[in-house]
C-alpha cells in the first residue's frame, strides 16, 4: 500500500481553537460522554449483580451455589463478556466507512437491548450469550465516541476534551453504584439490567443536530471508495505496524487491571462484609459504597490525566498510571483482603482510592490513540486496540475466575494479575510520542 499520511499543517480543528463551540458540536460531546457513562453503568452492572444472580441462576442450571462455582462461573461470564467486547474491532472500520455519528447510534442501540434481555434470563447459558452479545456494543461505543471528539473539538481543546470524555465510563461506574443501592438492593438483580437498558434514549439526542466530524467528512470520498477492510491492511503497513501491537499490547495490560481488579471490587467487599458477619442488605450498601469511592477517585484520575500527558509525555503519563496499578492491585487483593475480619474492610476500602486513581490509565488512550492515526483509519486504529486485546483479556479473566474456584478465595488470584504491569512498564519507552504533536488530518 503505497499511500502515505502526513499530519497537515493546519488541520481542521487547529484554525477553529478560539471560535465558541457550536450547539452541535457540544450535543455530539454530550451524546459520547453520555453513552460512554451509561456504557460503564451498563458494564459494571454485572460486576455489582453477579452473586446474587449466580446465587439464583445455578441451582435453576443444575449447578450448586457455592462460592467456588459463583468464582468459576462469574469468570467464565466475564470472559464472554471480553469476547464479545473484542469483536467490537468491527465497528471502526464501519465508522471510518460510513461515518462517525450513526455508527455510535448503533453501538449505543445494540448494547441497551441485549443488556434489556439479561433481565428475563433464567438460565445462566443464557445470561452469558447476552453478555456476550451486549459485549460488542459496550467495546463499540468508546472507540467510536473517542474518534468523534478527537476530529470534533477543536485542537488546543480536544487532549481535555477526550479527558472529560472518558470521565463519563466512571460516572457511569458511580450511577451503577447509586442504583445498585437504591434498586438493586431493594428489587433484586433483574432490576438493574432493565436500568441498563436506557442508554438506548441518547439516540434522539444524537440524532437531532448532531454532524460528521470536518476531518472525516474532507476524507469521505476517499474512505467510500475503500473496501471496508483496507483500514486494516493501513494498520500493519510498515509505517503504522509497530504502533499498532505495541497498542494492543499496553491495552492488553490495562484490562488485565480493570477486569482482574476493578470489576471484582464488589465480590471482594461482599465476601469482606459476609466476614464481618454483616446481613446481605449491609453487604450490598458497602459493595455500592465501594463502587462510588472506586469511581470518583477514577474520574479524578481521569481529570489529572490532560496535565500529566503535556507535562510528562503519553508514555510517561501511562506509565505513572501502570504503576499505581501495580502497587495497588497488589496490596488491595494481596494484602488488606487477608487482614482480620473488621480490619480488612477498613484496609481495603483505604486501597481502593490508589486502585480507583490508577485505572484512569484507560483516558491516556483516549487522547493518545487518535493521535497516531490518519483519518481513513482512525476509527478502526481505535477499535482494533480497544477491543483486540480483549481476547487475551478474556484468557486472563478466565484463569482468575478458575483460581478463585480452585483456592476458593478472590484475594491472591486477583493480586497476580498485578504482575501484567511489569512488562508494560518496560514496553513503554518503545510507544509512539506523540505529545505537542497535532492530529494527523
Amino acid at each position: 500500500m503505497a499511500t502515505q499520511f502526513t499530519p497537515s499543517s493546519a488541520p481542521s480543528g487547529q484554525e477553529s481553537a478560539q471560535q465558541p463551540l457550536r450547539p452541535g458540536l457540544i450535543r455530539g460531546f454530550l451524546a459520547a460522554w453520555g453513552g460512554w457513562a451509561l456504557d460503564g453503568m451498563d458494564s459494571f452492572i454485572y460486576a455489582l449483580v453477579m452473586v446474587p444472580a449466580l446465587r439464583e441462576l445455578l441451582p435453576r442450571s443444575g449447578h450448586t451455589a457455592q462460592i467456588g462455582n459463583i468464582g468459576f462461573y462469574g469468570g467464565l461470564l466475564f470472559a464472554l463478556f471480553l469476547i464479545g467486547w473484542g469483536l467490537a474491532f468491527l465497528w471502526g472500520p464501519v465508522a471510518d466507512k460510513f461515518g462517525r455519528v450513526p455508527t455510535l447510534m448503533a453501538t449505543i442501540l445494540w448494547y441497551s437491548v441485549f443488556t434489556l434481555a439479561s433481565a428475563g434470563v433464567t438460565r445462566v447459558w443464557q445470561l452469558a450469550l447476552l453478555r456476550l452479545l451486549a459485549g460488542i456494543g459496550i467495546g463499540g461505543e468508546w472507540a467510536i465516541g473517542g474518534t468523534y471528539v478527537a476530529e470534533a473539538w477543536p485542537e488546543k481543546r480536544r487532549a481535555a476534551a477526550g479527558a472529560i470524555m472518558h470521565t463519563g465510563y466512571y460516572f457511569g461506574i458511580l450511577l451503577a453504584g447509586l442504583a445498585n443501592a437504591w434498586i438493586g438492593s431493594r428489587y433484586g438483580w433483574r432490576a438493574m439490567f432493565i436500568v441498563g437498558g436506557a442508554p438506548a434514549l441518547l439516540v434522539a439526542l444524537m440524532r437531532y443536530g448532531v454532524e460528521e466530524p470536518a476531518r472525516w467528512q474532507e476524507k469521505v470520498q476517499i474512505v467510500r471508495a475503500w473496501s471496508l477492510w483496507r483500514p486494516f491492511a493501513v494498520l500493519f503497513s510498515p509505517e503504522y505496524r509497530r504502533r499498532t501491537l505495541l497498542n494492543s499490547f499496553y491495552m492488553l495490560v490495562s484490562i488485565a487491571g480493570l477486569w482482574a481488579g476493578s470489576v471484582y471490587v464488589p465480590a471482594a467487599v461482599t465476601a469482606l462484609a459476609e466476614a464481618s458477619h454483616f446481613g446481605s442488605r449491609v453487604a450490598a450498601d458497602l459493595a455500592s459504597e465501594a463502587t462510588i469511592l472506586l469511581s470518583g477517585a477514577t474520574i479524578l484520575g481521569c481529570l489529572c490525566v490532560p496535565k500529566l500527558a503535556n507535562r510528562f509525555g503519553r508514555r510517561g503519563a501511562l506509565g505513572i498510571y501502570f504503576f499505581l496499578m501495580l502497587i495497588s492491585i497488589a496490596y488491595t487483593f494481596g494484602y488488606a483482603f487477608y487482614r482480620p475480619a473488621g480490619q480488612g474492610l477498613e484496609w481495603f476500602g483505604y486501597a481502593l482510592f490508589v486502585l480507583g486513581f490508577g485505572g484512569a490509565n484507560f483516558a491516556v488512550y483516549t487522547i493518545w490513540l487518535p493521535e497516531q492515526y490518519p483519518t481513513e483509519c482512525r476509527a478502526s486504529a481505535f477499535a482494533f486496540a480497544t477491543s483486540f486485546a480483549r481476547f487475551a483479556g478474556a484468557g486472563i479473566t478466565f484463569l482468575v475466575g478458575a483460581g478463585v474456584a480452585h483456592f476458593g478465595t478472590i484475594g491472591y488470584p486477583v493480586a497476580l494479575t498485578a504482575i501484567a504491569f511489569i512488562p508494560g512498564i518496560l514496553l513503554l519507552p518503545l510507544g509512539f510520542e506523540t505529545r505537542g504533536k497535532p492530529l494527523p488530518s
